[in-house]
């Protein structure tokens, strides 16, 4: 079981060993990993280390998501306008 207290999105890019990871529950939270098992290890020890730094900074750090789930989708591509 993976053990997570926000959600997590993880998106794949165009090259196959670079993944890009946010969490929608943590705003400002975000990370680069080279695999999806790589991205969710990060994202796991970087939420502790980002709420630590939400406490220092005097702010109250987000309520825990009690349903919260790991997305992995592929990276949305931007549209140019011509």
């Amino acid at each position: 079981m993976i053990e997570l207290k926000y959600s997590l999105v993880i998106e794949a890019t165009e090259d196959p060993s670079y993944f890009c990871f946010y969490s929608p529950d943590l705003p400002g939270f975000t990370g680069v990993g080279n695999s999806v098992e790589d991205c969710i290890y990060k994202a796991k020890w970087g939420m502790t280390e980002f709420l630590e730094e939400i406490i220092e900074l005097g702010q109250t750090p987000p309520t825990p998501n009690p349903d919260a789930t790991i997305v992995i989708r592929n990276a949305r591509k931007e549209e140019t306008v011509a």
